[in-house]
């Protein structure tokens, strides 16, 4: 036995229209005009609905422009707190949604691609005063930055470190290294990596040691987002290839301030992440 379909009695129902307020631009205003005291309102919870805003007769614009406002706010927070949820563990809900709220006055989205918004958070988090309790916390949310930029970063193959054995011996000191587009490095005083690893596997970061700064490294060559804490020596090397060092200057930029510099080794690590797409001698530039 099956069910029929059977045609209703009944009218089918209309959806509901509802009159919503507009916005009223008057002959001699400009369109920047306009929108600079739509955005100057919005940006201000005490401020009254724009005047360029109309509303049907028999309703409030203030009241529909601020339940507008509310939203727009909660969204940004939302999206902040997607985008640094370690930060939000080490400070506790409560304290990060205030700074949330702080930081979306001082820097509102200049973006409509939410994952660039953010960008300043960590400057932002240092010279935030209720956060000088917690001095590494504009550090987390850079590397927390770095991870998002390199998830949608361009795509592109990495070469294995046996490319560099096809390459005359004589020459490799003038080796140029095209780095992955999503390379980034970090430096910091305080130890970064692990109190990012701790609250990232939900771990307490009150049992990390901050006496000691740690260097990092992000990259996506593939699917996944890596973070690496980088040895001794190994951020300087990175950040001269990065600027446009040769192999040989690089390296010799690094014996120069890390003893016992091991130039195969962090050759080795760097391959192995798949952080270089190319390399390029000097001699053969055009």
């Amino acid at each position: 036995m099956s069910f029929q379909a059977g045609r209703s009695s009944l009218p089918r129902r209309r959806p509901r229209t509802r009159s919503c307020c507009r916005i009223r631009r008057s002959s001699n205003m400009s369109l920047a005009e306009l929108q600079s005291g739509f955005i100057a309102s919005l940006r201000t919870p005490s401020a009254a609905a724009p005047e360029s805003l109309a509303a049907p007769a028999g309703m409030r614009p203030n009241r529909r422009f601020n339940v507008y406002r509310n939203n727009v706010v909660v969204s940004l927070i939302e999206a902040l707190r997607s985008s640094f949820p370690v930060v939000e563990r080490l400070v506790g809900e409560e304290f990060f949604k205030a700074t949330a709220r702080a930081y979306i006055d001082h820097e509102p989205p200049r973006s409509p691609l939410m994952f660039q918004y953010g960008e300043t958070f960590g400057s932002f988090l240092d010279a935030f005063p209720p956060a000088a309790s917690v001095p590494y916390l504009g550090d987390v949310a850079r590397l927390e930055f770095a991870r998002l930029t390199a998830y949608h970063a361009q795509d592109r193959a990495a070469i294995a470190l046996t490319h560099l054995s096809t390459l005359p011996p004589e020459q490799l000191g003038g080796a140029e290294f095209q780095l992955h587009p999503s390379l980034t490095l970090l430096t910091s005083r305080w130890p970064v990596f692990s109190l990012w690893a701790a609250s990232s596997e939900q771990q307490s970061a009150q049992d990390v040691n901050l006496d000691t700064g740690e260097d990092v490294i992000v990259i996506r060559p593939e699917y996944d987002v890596d973070v690496r804490c980088l040895p001794s020596g190994g951020y300087g090397f990175l950040r001269a290839l990065q600027g446009g060092a040769s192999l040989g200057e690089a390296a010799e930029q690094a014996t120069q301030t890390t003893e016992n510099f091991n130039l195969a080794h962090h050759l080795e690590g760097l391959f192995g992440l798949g952080a270089v797409c190319a390399v390029e001698l000097r001699n053969s530039k055009q």
